[in-house]
Formats: structure tokens, sequence, C-alpha cells
């Protein structure tokens, strides 16, 4: 039986892939130093999610359309100031993500007047009020009151409270009380209703992270890449030889800085999902690079008289119809998610097919053409050291002559 089969790139294509490779790495280098200057804080930065910079971040949904400038002003003029609102989904959804950065609305006025009137109705054992955990206040008390009198007590200092949930003490023979009052979500669901009741807003989704959360959340995922990198390299090296792990190296910080550059250039929000985007991104890379170098490794056992940039373009052109089909099969798969996803969807779709185009380029101008210029610029060190090390034996030589 004989299988028909339809070749995109015909067999026996001759692409110079080796000699094109200066071309590419300065088109690389002016895209990767392009998206690290635009990821500076100082000259734009990247758009950070509530996962990464803190803060209250809320999906709110009107019935008819609004407008993000009017939504950001009446968010600004309660008070929060730098409120970042972006539409969220398709435009005919009519939704947006508010994030403010604060995720506490009292401070510490406000606290001392709240615990001052509790004191003056009840003895207070002790008490606790962290801002990055939000508008709540824990109290103990070895008397404690009804959650109907807490509640009175604190709404006699003027401050509006959504629950107060009795917990068991932490100390023997005291009794806990937290105390969560009306903070940043209600002052802007409120606001929002009174501004645009037409538009009847709904509040879908509220997340709240803390400053420090935030930072320890950005860095352990900035690590999570490195490590990742770092166990790619060790496998390169005991798969094929350590010698090709630089070019690995190379490649797959290309596609994970241009993949940043989706985020960077778009002004989209970069969170816990982007990190797994990069991610993603670095793993398909390599996956391409590995086949590539698996052909290097049989041609040059296979073809003992070419030289080095002779079997890479032959192994990188033997295997180009994979590597194509591949990634077009895998950009296909991506094309719904970016017609119907929305938010986080979306975004990880679009930063995705980002990351397989620059993959599929990598494999075939930075990794494997790396190698190679790694190995001329070994040889000619190498071949420089050579002269140097036989002067000295010159004058000995004559030496014994005599």
């Amino acid at each position: 039986m004989r299988f028909k089969s339809f070749d995109l790139i015909p067999h026996g294509t001759k692409f110079d892939f080796v000699g094109k490779r200066h071309i590419a790495v300065v088109l690389s280098l002016i895209v990767n130093a392009a998206v690290l200057l635009w990821a500076v804080p100082a000259i734009h930065g990247l758009n950070f999610g509530v996962d990464f910079a803190g803060g209250t971040e809320m999906e709110v949904k009107f019935g008819q359309p609004v407008d993000p400038g009017a939504i950001r002003k009446s968010i600004e003029d309660l008070g929060f100031k730098g409120a970042s609102v972006q539409t969220y989904g398709a435009e005919s959804e009519n939704a947006f993500l508010i994030r403010v950065e604060r995720i506490a609305l009292m401070n510490d006025a406000d606290v001392k007047r709240v615990v001052d009137a509790v004191q003056a109705k009840f003895p207070i054992e002790s008490w606790s009020f962290n801002p990055e955990i939000g508008d709540k206040i824990d109290f103990q008390f070895k008397q404690p009151p009804s959650t109907q009198e807490l509640q009175a007590a604190v709404e006699s200092a003027g401050i509006g409270v959504r629950e107060v949930r009795a917990e068991q003490g932490l100390v023997a023979g005291t009794r806990s009380f937290a105390v969560i009052t009306q903070g940043i979500r209600e002052k802007i669901e409120h606001d929002l209703s009174t501004r645009f009741a037409e538009a009847k807003p709904d509040v879908r989704r509220v997340e709240y992270v803390g400053p420090a959360v935030g930072r320890e959340l950005r860095n352990q995922g900035f690590k999570a890449v490195l490590y990742a990198i770092g166990l790619i390299v060790v496998y390169i090296g005991l798969r094929f030889d350590f010698r090709f792990s630089p070019g690995v190296v190379i490649a797959i910080v290309h596609d994970a800085i241009v993949t940043l550059g989706y985020f960077a250039f778009s002004g989209r929000e970069f969170n816990l999902t982007s990190i797994a985007v990069i991610l993603t991104v670095v793993g398909y890379s390599v996956n391409d690079t590995v086949v590539v170098y698996d052909r290097i490794r049989e041609n040059h056992a296979k073809f003992k008289g070419k030289s080095l940039a002779e079997i890479v373009n032959l192994s990188i052109n033997e295997t180009l119809g994979r590597t194509f089909l591949t990634s077009f099969a895998t950009a296909l798969s991506l094309v719904g998610l970016l017609i119907y996803g929305v938010g986080t969807i979306f975004d990880f779709s679009a930063a995705m097919l980002v990351g397989i185009v620059s993959g599929t380029y990598s494999t075939w101008f930075i990794a494997a053409p790396m190698t190679i210029w790694l190995e001329e610029h070994a040889a000619k060190k190498k071949g420089r050291a050579a002269p140097a090390a036989a002067a000295p034996a010159a004058p000995a030589g004559r030496a014994a002559q005599k």
C-alpha cells in the first residue's frame, strides 16, 4: 500500500540557514534590546497584575456600553489615585477589570477610633489590624459581647460593618472576633451603582493581594523561569554534549524575552498566567531544538567528511517540514482561543502564538547556528594559542643541536 502525502516544504530544500545567522543575530539583538528597554519601569514597564503588584482587583460587568474613562474618573474621585480600568474580553461584553493599589480602606486613625469605641463598652484583651490583609480588625475578649453588640460598637465609630465572625480565642479563657468592615469593594460598588445606575453594574469577582505577597509571587515566578532554563541546559548537556548547551540557552532566553515583549508592548496584564506562558514557550522551543540536534548527531556520524556548518544546514533542512508543520498545527489550535477567548485566556493564547513563532525562528536561526559560531570561536582561540606555545620550544631545540 502506498500512502500519498502533501508536502508544504519540498524534499531536498537547501536553504542556507547558517549563512544567514549574522543577519538573524542582529535582528534578534535589536528586538530583545527593544523589549528589555520598554520593560524598564523608568521607560514604560510591565503592567503587573494584582498577583504581582498587590492591591484590589474587581471584575465589573455593565448592562450597556460605558466609557472606561468615566469609570476611571469615578474611581479616582473616591481617592484611589492611579486606578487602572481595562476592558475585559470582547467590547460587546461591557466588562472591565478595575484595579487599585490598596486593599484596605481604613487608615490608622480609623482603626484607633474603632478600638476606642469598642474599648469604651467592652474590655479588650488584645486586638490586631494588618493593612495587607484587608479591612479586618481582630479582637480578643475575656468577657465576650454578642456579635450584634460588637457590630453596634464598631458602627458607633462611623465605620460600616459587613460581617462579624466569632472565632476560637488564641489564649485559653478568651474569645476572638473578626470584624470585617465595609471596604474598597463596597465603596466602589456603591459609587458605580449611583453614577451608572442605568448601566446596572454587577461586581462578578474581587481579589485581594498584599504588596509583600505580590513581590514574593513575582520573585518566585522569575525564579521558576531561571530554574527551568538551568535544568534544560543540564538535560541538553547529558543528552547530547555540553557544547550544544550555550546555543540552547541563547535560544530559550531569546524566546522568553520575545514572549515578554507581547505583554510589554501591548500593555496587557502580566500575572502568574504570563509566567506559565513563558515556561510553556521555553519547553516548546527546546522540543524543536532537540529534534534538530538529534538529526545533527545522526548526520555527523553519517557524513564524516562534511564540516559542522554543512551538517547543521543539512539537518535543519531535513527537519524543516516537520518543524513547520508542528508549529503550524499548534498555532491552529490557538486560533479558536483567540477568537472566543476573553481575559487571561486570550492573553495566554496571543502570547503563546508569539512564542511559537519565536521558537520556530530560534530553532532555525539561533540555536544550532550559534553552536557553530561558538565552535569557530573556540577553534580560532585554539589556533592562536598553538603558535604561542610552540615559540619557546625553538631556542631549546637549537641549544640541543649545539
